[in-house]
């Protein structure tokens, strides 16, 4: 029963890649709760990519793939972005490893597979949603690059007044700063009810000492740090949850953006970019299925029609031949003319008077104008049908599209059903 069955083969399923750590001297892969609670509240199912040696050579594995989304973890190897490291000292390297200690030890296991995961998003339009390091993988899949150390390359460069601090170890989950959002963007749009007058501000967190550096040409900015640090972007052209598309990155973490010792959001809007990116991944799951279901369509067999195909040919041939010669029907044509008449009977729509003259001679076939007129007429009316079929279609829902496939797809069966049928009565009366 439905009841019974696993909830994995119902619903939509989000692939998310762990994060490694150690634990009492042994690996531990993990994926924060937020994340997965976000995830299954809004109607899909989270699918943790565990980061195991190999696994970027397995991830058809995990197919149908319904949506991606990768959050936070260590730095991305510099080489895949830059063919240098930044111009920093030894002195300061060595600093940068102190302070951010936790990530600055690369994963390549890790982002070989978020790179892949990402690239294949962005090649089949599958939803994708990039939070912190995620982000940055976003970025550098499309072709961006990235800053190894925002304090080291912007703040020195930015005036006092414009300086951020973008990690605190000291006040993790509570340290917030300004961001301003830009106009007609989804993040506008999400927390447009909690800007104050015309400001287009908003207080985030964020955990992170990397960030976009040369923003991807694809897409484009929903939200600046006061130091001119991107801290959202999202590709227009993939983006209708509606229909199954959204691509974004959000440097910060608006999953945690949570009041002190409570799970209220600082804001409405916080859990906004979860719930879209859920709504594209159902429709984009619907889509799949509407796919699935024309390649599943019936295999008509081609030997078997090619043979009734053949014998209603020779119907047609016989029948032209005696209309052109004007001679007689001979008895033993009568069962090979009769394929042919039943044929055209069944499948084209004649007159009267051609209907009595082509049984008064048993033919199946009529070479005259008028029947050349009427089909070319039927031609304009059919392709009329199908533009107005087309404007119609263009304005219809994913689900309605759906349904309409698959209703089509049973009356296909069906006439392909009748179609056998009369055409094997055909060969077993001949």
């Amino acid at each position: 029963m439905a009841m019974d069955s696993d909830l994995s083969m119902i619903l939509p399923r989000v692939l998310i890649v762990s994060r490694r750590t150690v634990r009492k001297n042994k690996f531990v892969d993990f994926v924060g709760e937020y994340h997965l609670d976000l995830i299954v509240s809004y109607g899909a199912v989270p699918v943790i990519v565990p980061r195991v040696h190999g696994l970027h050579m397995l991830l058809d594995s995990f197919e149908p793939i319904h949506g991606v989304l990768l959050c936070e973890g260590e730095d991305i190897d510099p080489s895949l972005y830059d063919s240098q490291l930044s111009d920093f000292s030894p002195e300061e390297l060595q600093q940068i490893k102190q302070l951010h200690a936790s990530d600055t030890a690369i994963d390549r296991e890790k982002d070989t597979i978020e790179l892949r995961l990402a690239k294949l998003c962005l090649e089949k339009n599958i939803p994708f949603l990039g939070i912190c390091r995620g982000s940055q993988i976003l970025n550098v899949a499309s072709g961006g690059t990235l800053y190894q150390d925002v304090e080291k390359e912007i703040l020195k460069k930015c005036p006092e007044n414009r300086r951020v601090v973008h990690i605190n170890y000291d006040d993790y989950d509570q340290h917030r700063h300004v961001v301003r959002l830009v106009e007609d963007t989804p993040l506008c749009k999400w927390f447009g009810g909690c800007l104050e007058g015309e400001k287009m501000e908003i207080r985030v967190n964020s955990y992170h000492h990397q960030g976009v550096k040369r923003l991807a040409e694809r897409f484009v900015p929903m939200a600046f740090a006061e130091d001119g640090l991107v801290e959202g972007f999202y590709d227009p052209d993939c983006y209708d949850p509606e229909e199954g598309k959204f691509i974004m990155g959000l440097q910060f973490h608006p999953e945690r953006m949570r009041r002190q010792g409570s799970d209220e959001f600082d804001y409405p809007g916080c859990p906004s970019a979860y719930r879209e990116f859920v709504k594209a991944v159902i429709a984009y799951e619907k889509k799949l299925k509407g796919l699935d279901r024309i390649r599943k369509a019936p295999k008509l067999d081609m030997e078997e029609l090619e043979k009734k195909r053949n014998i209603v040919v020779r119907s047609f041939s016989i029948a032209k031949d005696l209309y052109s010669t004007g001679r007689g029907i001979v008895s033993a044509q009568e069962s090979e003319l009769e394929p042919g008449a039943q044929f055209l009977e069944a499948n084209t729509a004649l007159s009267r008077q051609q209907e009595k003259r082509l049984k008064q001679m048993g033919a199946t076939v009529r070479n005259s104008s008028v029947y050349i007129d009427s089909l070319r007429m039927m031609r304009m009316v059919n392709e009329e049908r199908e533009r107005v079929a087309r404007t119609i279609m263009a304005k219809m829902s994913i689900d309605q599209l759906s349904d309409l496939s698959s209703f089509y797809h049973l009356m296909s069966q069906i006439c392909s059903d009748a179609l056998d049928r009369k055409l094997n009565g055909l060969i077993i009366n001949e």
